[in-house]
Formats: structure tokens, sequence, C-alpha cells
């Protein structure tokens, strides 16, 4: 099993989202984190089932699409680290693509 770890980017990015859609609608901002949090949960089983991320063609860097929402990981060891969550009509962030 590959272990995922979810770093501060990320549930930064969660909390924000959250955030956003709560001002509609508290009840949707939850279930849409849930089901954040659920796509990456099979990566513990499978963790090179994302795609690998077009803008950098890395095959350690990959990302899982949930609706609107693109959610990249980086595959290390036997490691899984999300590093950040957006907004697929957004460009990709620049704080991830510095920190790789």
């Amino acid at each position: 099993m590959t272990e995922i770890r979810w770093t501060p980017q990320a549930l930064d990015d969660l909390a924000a989202i959250r955030d956003y859609v709560a001002r509609d609608s508290t009840h949707y901002a939850t279930l849409l984190v849930e089901r954040l949090f659920a796509a990456v949960d099979r990566l513990s089983a499978f963790p090179e089932s994302g795609r690998i991320v077009p803008e950098f063609q890395r095959p350690d860097l990959r990302e899982v699409i949930l609706g609107s929402y693109r959610i990249v990981y980086r595959l290390r060891d036997r490691r899984a680290e999300v590093l950040t969550v957006f907004h697929g009509a957004r460009l990709f962030p620049k704080t991830v693509e510095g920190a790789l």
C-alpha cells in the first residue's frame, strides 16, 4: 500500500475551496471536500492511476480529476504527496511550480 500525505498547500487549497462553495451552500461545500478526499484515497492501492500532468510530462507528477477540480500529486518511493487542488479553469499554481 502507498502512503498518502497531504501537503500544507493542498490542505489550504481544500479550505479555500470549501469556504468559496460554502458562500452558497455549506452542505455542498462539505460534500465536495469529502469527494475530493475520497478521490485521493484510491491512490493508496493504485498510485499510478492518475494521469501524468500535461504541463510537465513527468511520470512522478500526476493528477486525479474530479469534476472541475485537479488534484495534483507527486510519487516518491512508496508515498503519494498531494501537492495542490485547484479548479481546472485556473492556471497551474505558481507556488507548486516553484517547488517542482
